[in-house]
């Protein structure tokens, strides 16, 4: 059974017929690319993909969404952008999973970026290689959000045992990660793509994916 209301209208009313097809287009853009993980994170299905010829080679193509993702998928480490309250950048290495079309990483309350994204979730996480003559490096854009909710972190803690064949194990207990010989809860944030850009070396090109 569908869960999309039904709207109906008299076809003779011009204006009607205009207010509804708008109405139809905002419940399609709802339904049909939305979805949030524990009802707080906006999901897209899928992004608009374009190359930028300006930064490409001449006879380059996009890159697509799926060769983008395969790489977000199989990275093992990121390099995560935050901002400090003062306005100054804070890089930092981190180990991050996609799962549930969100890319997911932790931090203690009190490490630097932990304390950035109390004041300003904004965030970029980047990946890919040193390589200059091949490869695919990956920058992914929007806020990250806190996930507290003990079903979501059990997936997301199974995700990350499955990626690294068990090197990095968590319990879930009170919203957060816990290290199975450790008391100190680690927060886990969830970052749902609003732009990713793919630069692809050797044959170069400017890919932009934007949901």
């Amino acid at each position: 059974m569908s869960d999309r209301p039904t709207l109906r209208v008299d076809r003779g009313d011009t204006g009607a017929v205009a207010r509804l097809g708008l109405v139809r287009w905002l419940l399609v853009l709802y339904f049909d690319t939305n979805r949030t993980i524990e009802g707080k994170i906006s999901v897209a299905a899928s992004p608009t993909t374009t190359l930028d010829a300006r930064y490409s080679a001449s006879d380059a193509t996009p890159t697509t969404w799926e060769e983008t993702r395969r790489v977000i998928e199989a990275a093992e480490l990121f390099w995560l952008t935050t901002v400090r309250s003062d306005g100054r950048p804070h890089v930092t290495p981190v180990v991050a999973v996609w799962a549930d079309e969100a890319l997911h990483f932790t931090t203690g309350a009190a490490e630097q970026k932990g304390v950035n994204l109390r004041s300003n979730p904004h965030v970029i996480l980047t990946t890919g290689s040193n390589g200059w003559e091949f490869g695919l490096d990956v920058v992914v854009e929007r806020k990250a959000v806190r996930t507290t909710e003990d079903e979501a972190l059990r997936r997301l803690a199974a995700a990350w045992t499955r990626k690294w064949d068990g090197r990095w194990e968590f319990d879930v207990r009170d919203g957060c990660f816990v290290h199975p010989h450790g008391n100190d809860g680690v927060f886990v944030f969830s970052v749902v793509p609003m732009k990713v850009l793919a630069f692809a070396k050797g044959s170069f090109s400017h890919t932009r994916h934007e949901f």
